[in-house]
């Protein structure tokens, strides 16, 4: 089986560079992220598939009476927004052109996302039910435009469908059964897309600290709401089943970061 999954690890990058080279989608910042990325998804098919998913999650919250009932919270996150969108030229000059939009969930659930081209969605209990302050909105807000800036869906896109390929190609080459095919598949989960993924969630991390800092917001607060989250999200997954880094890794990993993206919070708030 080991050998398998190596032959099926083999293809699915011989597919992936037969198609395309790597590149990277972002400047490196001063946080200092640079890493190749693979992608064979086109930028275009990642949008209309984002912004079909954001119009029927606005629809349907719309219909059920969910959409924007709190306009104070709505303004509020519309203001810290704008202060970060200001600040993503020092990543990527085209972002600051791209339709950015704002909107919120009444819902008790802890989730907020960005979908690739800037599309914004806070749900109102990760707010409430955390107490949060302005400078933690930031961190989270943050923290999801950056995967936004790095593309991180498209790239995820783009390994599911290198790996697939794989899968498909040692299948028709060694006659592989169907459980087998599949046993590869899980198995190509965690040891490729979980990964990486985490790898992701890192890269997030350190963009949006520089965001908030260069933004005026203090990132001293992405402890303090990483700390709520691990008090209100207890029995978290082992972290090699999860696509998230366990809190107590993010904070630590976050501390690290604090002197390099301190300088810049002082400086805007001078």
């Amino acid at each position: 089986m080991k050998k398998l999954l190596t032959t099926t690890v083999m293809a699915a990058s011989l597919s992936a560079l037969a198609m395309t080279g790597c590149s990277s989608t972002t400047s490196t910042g001063a946080v200092g992220v640079d890493r190749q990325q693979l992608l064979l998804v086109s930028n275009e098919q990642v949008l209309q598939l984002s912004a079909q998913s954001y119009a029927k999650t606005l629809q349907d919250a719309k219909a059920r009476g969910l959409l924007d009932t709190n306009k104070a919270q709505l303004n509020r996150l519309k203001n810290i927004s704008n202060r970060l969108v200001g600040q993503v030229g020092v990543y990527r000059p085209d972002a600051a052109k791209w339709p950015w939009e704002v909107h919120t969930i009444k819902s008790n659930e802890l989730n907020a996302f960005v979908l690739p081209g800037g599309k914004i969605m806070f749900y109102s209990g990760i707010i409430d039910r955390l107490k949060l302050s302005d400078d933690e909105i930031a961190a989270i807000m943050g923290h999801e435009m950056s995967h936004a800036l790095r593309e991180h869906s498209r790239e995820r896109l783009s390994r599911q469908y290198a790996t697939q390929t794989g899968i498909g190609v040692a299948a028709s080459i060694f006659g592989l059964s169907q459980g087998q095919a599949e046993l590869a598949n899980v198995a190509g989960d965690l040891g490729l897309s979980r990964p990486h993924s985490r790898t992701q969630e890192a890269e997030a991390d350190q963009i949006g600290l520089e965001l908030m800092a260069r933004a005026g917001y203090n990132p001293q607060a992405a402890v303090t709401l990483w700390q709520k989250m691990q008090s209100a999200s207890q029995g978290e997954p082992p972290q090699f089943l999860s696509t998230h880094p366990t809190s107590g890794n993010r904070i630590a990993q976050i501390q690290s970061l604090l002197p390099k993206v301190m300088p810049l919070y002082q400086k805007a708030r001078r």
